[in-house]
């Protein structure tokens, strides 16, 4: 149980893992024997075009001419030969494996051929053959009457995914020696992507819907790894990494007029060092020595380390002034400190000075409380959006349309938004099957057809590949959504505090909380070394050099590495989405605190990772007043690691208790009120105004008629026996028309 011994982990936090490792995973270890089926059908296909030359011996503009032939090539209606053709064309985004020698010149032509494919029009082709495929009836229906799904089920739709895969990851990062015309290619694409052009809609929209078409039971055969793979990569390239993030941030606070960000918080923590995490047995002879009557000590008059004094002032039993309780929780000092009205306004002045808060009044004409309230962290843009005035319809008409910036992310909430419910619960439930910690029940969805081969193994080698392939699909599904969830959740914050509320709040209302809590409710030091990897058999090593002999021991060896890159990263990007959901939230604190989630993120600080303690520190020191004195006077060492690591405010009292006579009803009072405010904004932004009473009517007759209406196609056929029917067979009712006048 003892978390000393644990090693400090080397682990750098990005928007994801090298590019190598990122391809590697869009693959299963049961889809390898696919590899040689794609370099055969190209091959087959490039010598009786080409004679006698190879991929890389030609020019690009032999080489544009060979892929528009392949291009053509889609347009046939055979099927069996579009798939061939289609392979073809995704052994050349593979990087043509088979005339190259080593791991680098295959991602080398990867990249090459991934913007070559772009530039000649691949990627609206396979746009057009994915919708084909997911509207094809026949193959739903046929996965539904299987008794068991296999890879079999999703050939067309996998080799369909992986291209697009291949050339968005491959055309989103960029590389310092990427010559102009790629970088022109990268922004174009990346238009392309979020502003659609001749669709209604943006690509990652269709991506949430096949999400929800699996998770509904209709396409059981869906590949959902490479779907939601392919969504948090499109997600990421269009919308914008943390780095983007944090200039957007910076822009948006110059826009409003605010003081410039004086930090980056992930390159803060990146520098931070983890704590050693308390042992169960130090704190339970501490808890021994509590019960013998050591509960406090004396001060020392010139105590000044932060220890000293935490050990001095024992939280939850030092009787004081508030003012005396704001300060010792920002600064240590000796008690007489505060005593004294100008060494508090020298130490105001100092702290002003260190947050560069030179604006705010001098302490002789401003009252302790007003300089405490006043010295609170500078307003935040989602802040001045809450804040803007809930105009009335008739108003809103008067003063005119609101002025609405057409970014990415505001495109991607519009299309998502009367959908947006059951995108969240979709995701949250293959998230729950995906979690090491769920039971396999009858009820539950299937999240392995793109795994399970079609005959199953028979030898015990054969069951503990499949066995190590199975949970390595899982962790990658559990990466991929904590990872687009909780960039969606910070661009949505960034662009509208109200749209990051409502997703926000249907995730609560679909139980992501309880199941965040649950997904941690397992050993994490184990989930974070697991060793569900067989590295020979990644991508792109495994297509240029020859496969060892695979034994039960080096299958149960695994790895060198010192720990799971991806699952720290899931653990982390989990911590920040449960952080998110409950910042600011007492309703939502509350459930933390009823899911008895303390001990659970306790055991959580065992994993010796600045980042990942710095995110659970926070989600104990919420609900800390709520545990109640005992429990803070037994985990002293976890609330000194909180005044250690975490950011506190001027009049920061999470650890005194002074809230816990809140009431549950004011808690659903705080959900309701926040409800109705998103409810609120939804209708006066995305509402059409056409159904409102309040719409302005046209009683010019010249006007009305001159409009030009959109009529269907088929009318222009049917405008004989519309007439017929419609006008010169209904009688004229010319009394009726004299009552009128």
């Amino acid at each position: 149980q003892g978390s000393v011994d644990c090693p400090n982990l080397e682990f750098k936090y990005g928007d994801a893992d090298g590019h190598s490792a990122e391809l590697a995973e869009l693959y299963s270890y049961t889809e390898e024997p696919e590899l040689s089926t794609n370099r055969r059908c190209f091959e087959e296909d490039f010598h009786a075009q080409v004679q006698g030359r190879r991929w890389l011996e030609l020019d690009e503009a032999q080489q544009k001419v060979y892929v528009m032939h392949l291009l053509d090539g889609l347009e046939v209606v055979n099927r069996d030969k579009r798939l061939r053709v289609a392979r073809a064309i995704l052994y050349l985004a593979q990087g043509v494996f088979g005339d190259c020698d080593n791991e680098g010149d295959v991602l080398h032509w990867s990249r090459h051929n991934s913007f070559l494919l772009y530039r000649l029009g691949t990627f609206t082709a396979f746009l057009e053959l994915l919708n084909m495929e997911i509207d094809n009836s026949q193959a739903c229906s046929s996965a539904l009457r299987k008794p068991a799904i296999s890879l079999a089920d999703s050939t067309e739709l996998r080799v369909l995914l992986s291209v697009m895969y291949l050339m968005v990851e491959n055309i989103r990062v960029e590389q310092e020696a990427d010559p102009p015309e790629w970088k022109t290619c990268r922004e174009t694409f990346r238009m392309e992507l979020s502003f659609p052009v001749h669709t209604e809609e943006p690509f990652a929209l269709l991506l949430f819907t096949m999400v929800t078409k699996f998770c509904s039971g209709h396409a059981p055969h869906f590949p959902m790894k490479k779907v939601l793979l392919l969504l948090w990569k499109v997600l990421l390239f269009t919308l914008g990494g943390f780095e983007a993030l944090q200039a957007m941030k910076v822009q948006k606070r110059e826009e409003l007029g605010l003081p410039p960000l004086p930090e980056d918080s992930i390159q803060v923590m990146r520098s931070m060092r983890a704590a050693s995490p308390p042992t169960y047995s130090i704190e339970l002879m501490e808890q021994q020595q509590q019960k013998r009557g050591h509960r406090s000590r004396r001060v020392r008059a010139g105590a000044s380390s932060w220890h000293t004094a935490q050990d001095a002032f024992p939280i939850g039993t030092i009787i004081c002034s508030r003012s005396q309780l704001v300060l010792r929780s920002m600064f240590p000092f000796p008690l007489s400190f505060t005593e004294s009205q100008t060494d508090l306004g020298h130490f105001l002045s100092s702290y002003r000075l260190f947050l560069g808060r030179r604006d705010r009044p001098p302490l002789a004409t401003t009252s302790f409380k007003a300089v405490v309230e006043s010295d609170e962290v500078s307003p935040q843009p989602p802040l001045l959006q809450a804040k803007q005035p809930q105009f009335p319809q008739p108003l809103l008409i008067r003063l005119g349309e609101e002025e609405v910036q057409e970014t990415p992310c505001e495109i991607l909430y519009r299309a998502m938004l009367y959908n947006l419910p059951q995108y969240m619960i979709a995701l949250l439930k293959i998230l729950l099957a995906a979690a090491p910690t769920s039971k396999a029940k009858t009820d539950s969805i299937n999240i392995l057809a793109d795994v399970l081969p079609e005959e199953m193994p028979i030898t015990v080698l054969q069951s503990m590949k499949l066995g190590i392939d199975v949970n390595r699909h899982k962790e990658i599904i559990v990466k991929s959504i904590s990872a687009l969830l909780l960039l969606l959740l910070k661009h949505f914050k960034l662009n509208h505090i109200y749209q990051f509320e409502y997703v926000s709040q249907h995730l609560v209302f679909a139980n992501c909380i309880p199941l965040i809590l649950k997904f941690f409710n397992q050993n994490i030091m184990s989930y974070i070394t697991a060793k569900n990897s067989i590295s020979v058999l990644d991508y792109p090593h495994c297509t240029v050099y020859d496969l060892p002999e695979l034994t039960a021991e080096s299958l149960e060896a695994g790895d060198n590495n010192q720990f799971c890159w991806r699952n720290l990263f899931s653990c982390i990007n989990l911590l920040r989405i449960l952080n998110k959901l409950t910042k600011w939230k007492h309703s939502r604190t509350m459930m933390l605190v009823v899911f008895k989630s303390a001990p659970i993120l306790k055991r959580a600080l065992k994993v010796k990772q600045a980042m990942m303690q710095l995110y659970v520190l926070k989600l104990l020191k919420i609900q800390t007043k709520y545990l109640g004195r005992q429990w803070r006077k037994s985990n002293m060492k976890t609330m000194s690691a909180i005044y250690q690591k975490v950011r506190h405010r001027m009049n920061d009292d999470w650890a005194y208790g002074n809230d816990i006579d809140a009431r549950p009803w004011d808690f659903q009072a705080e959900e309701c009120t926040l409800r109705a405010n998103i409810e609120a904004f939804n209708s006066r932004r995305y509402d059409k105004p056409q159904d409102s009473e309040f719409a302005p009517v046209d009683n010019c007759l010249q006007s009305v008629l001159g409009q030009r209406l959109e009529l269907p196609e088929d009318f222009h056929y049917s405008y004989e026996l519309w007439l017929e029917r419609e006008v010169f067979s209904q009688p004229i009712r010319w009394e009726e028309l004299l009552h009128c006048q």
